[in-house]
């Protein structure tokens, strides 16, 4: 998992049919914030690539040249610093075969491309620093994790086997665009070819000199981040950026707006999960440089069919539905058996590759690889139930709980519980659950600061998530001491910080299993359809709405979130299941929503989650709907946020107007 940017500057852009944004007023952009904000996600290294490019008139033909020279400076390990300068020169007529190899002077560039990567290295054997660059002067920053699509050994870093199979890539598209003037034969895909048949979460940018082409973009459902300031008359660059760093300086709380509310200062926005492309071109009347931005379609069938979200089975018969709902009948369980055997290979791919050993002593006794973010509901106990399974039994895990009014909060009344249900069907588990309590009295300072990383969302949910995940994803909490022969009473609390860097995250269950509430009002207004419909939405708009913020915020104390019901192969296998064995409405709460699913924590032993009610979860102060994530999606996700009820509602209102 990486922080990355790119800084474009210099470059005249045609923008159809990316859009463009509104005009905002100049955003000071610090690069040294830019650079702060992207090693809390990536402590591991920091390293940039400045790309100065230059147009030359040809005198062997009348065509403007585009010269390049890269600049690098990196900072290894977070801690020593050193410059090198590598310089070369290289000479093609707009992408077609050099005709000789010419110096320039840098200070005469004319466009600018800044690369930036901070690293958080949890794959592979050896030490990488971003951006990656290859022999053909390819310079790749890269943010995700490869679950499928192209092979990636268990000891193999996957952004440079990404880095080899783009090497290889031709500029040809979906859009039929002609390669011949680029490609040598020797090539076997396009970009689009490749980073469509990715399994798993990704942002990438990607120059691929050969053709003088930058290629950016994010998987199709947004799980991680990657932010886009598009070129306004006032601020001329393109920017990319997992994360924004610098509305700190120009927010408060004040400027929280409600649900449907619109921040004036719309400098980021979330880039549309999509692939796109800028190919660099100079101006044959003046040698300026122009650059065309394009989207490019999904060249992946399932990739499409996912997008779509289309279930074929949505009505049942009035036979189907009795037969459904009969006792003692065996269906149900062969369907759960399939959604438990495809959630299992998701967490397994999620955590089965060798963790990079950044220290000789990360592999001591009681190390936690990977956390879970817990709340003792259904979605989180079935996550940790499976990486029992999956994970080194020397392993410890760690359950990240996270609560507003100490022990009395519901998420940490069940996620004690919880934890007693996972020790009795996994007793040989070491589970540590991490109760992390937040300090309303620091919620000023903290909240200035969750408020950069959920941005562009801006509504006081968004800022009420954002901070249970924040403070949730640090690790930093309490634990009981856990001893022979003793009772709960005597037990005694010591402070604990996990240092695990993944963290398995709950997002995605509601969604394909019918948790919110407003299913259940679709489903009496519309019936299947209108349920259906819902569902459809919730996942098409989920990238916008939750994932980019939630990225942000758990990335920003050095960990990776990892989605296992957000896999591809296990949204299929739902999606092939008829929807009245997914949930069915008409059976009361604790038994109908996320029907599929409780049968599947039975078939874990986890009896007593599985018949755990849905809580509704709403929290206000006196100036707006400072308002908790509601149901089973908002706990096992983001914990009781903010949940000190009324005696602590003074207190909430006095931080906010301060």
């Amino acid at each position: 998992m990486c922080g990355i940017a790119l800084i474009a500057s210099g470059i005249h852009l045609h923008l159809d049919p990316a859009g463009s944004a509104p005009a905002t007023e100049p955003l000071p952009l610090s690069l040294d914030d830019l650079k702060g904000a992207l090693l809390r996600r990536g402590p591991d290294s920091l390293g940039s690539k400045r790309l100065l490019l230059h147009s030359n008139g040809s005198s062997i033909i009348n065509k403007q040249e585009i010269v390049t020279s890269i600049e690098d400076e990196v900072t290894v390990d977070t801690e020593n610093s050193h410059s090198a300068n590598e310089s070369f020169s290289s000479s093609f007529l707009n992408g077609e075969t050099p005709v000789e190899e010419k110096a320039f002077d840098i200070h005469s560039f004319a466009g600018e491309l800044l690369f930036l990567g901070a690293t958080l290295q949890l794959r592979g054997v050896t030490t990488i620093v971003q951006p990656l660059v290859d022999k053909f002067k390819n310079i790749l920053v890269y943010n995700g994790e490869i679950f499928g699509g192209i092979p990636v050994g268990c000891d193999e870093n996957d952004a440079e086997i990404l880095s080899q199979y783009l090497a290889r890539c031709c500029f040809g598209s979906s859009q039929g665009d002609d390669c011949s003037c680029c490609c040598t034969g020797n090539e076997e895909d396009s970009v689009p070819d490749v980073l469509s048949r990715l399994k798993g979460p990704w942002a990438i940018v990607y120059w691929q000199n050969s053709t003088r082409t930058l290629w950016f973009g994010r998987d199709a459902f947004g799980r991680r981040s990657l932010l886009v300031h598009w070129p306004t008359a006032e601020d001329p660059r393109l920017l990319l950026s997992s994360v924004a760093p610098t509305l700190v300086e120009h927010s408060s709380a004040a400027d929280m707006q409600f649900e449907n509310g619109v921040n004036q200062q719309k400098y980021w926005e979330e880039l549309t999960c999509g692939i796109y492309s800028m190919k660099i071109d100079a101006s044959i009347l003046n040698g300026r440089l122009v650059g065309e931005i394009k989207s490019h379609e999904w060249n992946n069938s399932m990739v499409k069919e996912l997008i779509h979200w289309e279930r074929t089975y949505v009505e049942p018969t009035a036979e189907e539905l009795f037969l459904s709902r009969g006792s003692g009948k065996a269906s149900p369980s062969v369907l759960a058996e399939k959604v438990l055997t495809a959630l299992r290979e998701s967490v397994l791919r999620r955590t089965s590759h060798k963790f990079f050993q950044t220290t000789a002593c990360d592999f001591r006794e009681q190390f936690s690889p990977v956390a879970v973010l817990f709340s003792g509901g259904l979605d989180s106990m079935i996550i940790a139930a499976i990486l029992d399974q999956c994970i080194d039994p020397r392993f410890d895990i760690d359950l990240l709980n996270v609560s507003f009014d100490g022990p009395s909060a519901p998420d940490r009344i069940s996620a004690r519980a919880g934890k007693k249900e996972l020790g009795r069907i996994a007793p040989s588990r070491r589970w540590r659950l991490v109760e992390i309590d937040a300090d309303l009295s620091n919620l000023s300072s903290e909240t200035k600061h969750v408020m950069s990383l959920i941005h562009p969302a801006n509504t006081y949910m968004d800022l009420n998530i954002g901070i249970a995940l924040w403070l949730a994803s640090s690790g930093d909490g309490w634990v009981y001491e856990e001893r022979d022969n003793k009772s709960d009473e005597d037990l005694q609390l010591h402070n604990y910080k996990s240092h695990a860097r993944i963290v398995l995250v709950g997002s995605g269950a509601d969604e394909q299993c019918a948790g919110y509430g407003r299913h259940k009002t679709k489903y009496k207004h519309g019936s299947w359809l209108g349920l259906d419909e819902e569902m459809r939405l919730d996942m098409q708009r989920i990238w916008k709405r939750n994932l980019g913020r939630d990225d942000r915020c758990i990335a920003d104390h050095g960990k990776e979130a990892r989605f296992p019901f957000l896999d591809e192969d296990f949204i299929k296998v739902l999606l092939d299941i008829p929807l009245w064995e997914i949930a069915d409405l008409e059976q009361p709460s604790g038994i109908g929503d996320k029907k599929i699913l409780r049968e599947v924590a039975r078939l874990l032993g986890l009896h007593e989650a599985s018949a755990l009610p849905k809580r509704a979860i709403q929290v206000c102060t006196f100036i707006g709907p400072f308002i908790c994530a509601c149901g089973e999606f908002g706990r096992e996700l983001h914990g009781m946020l903010l949940c000190s009820f009324l005696r602590k509602q003074l207190l909430i209102f006095s931080i906010f107007l301060s």
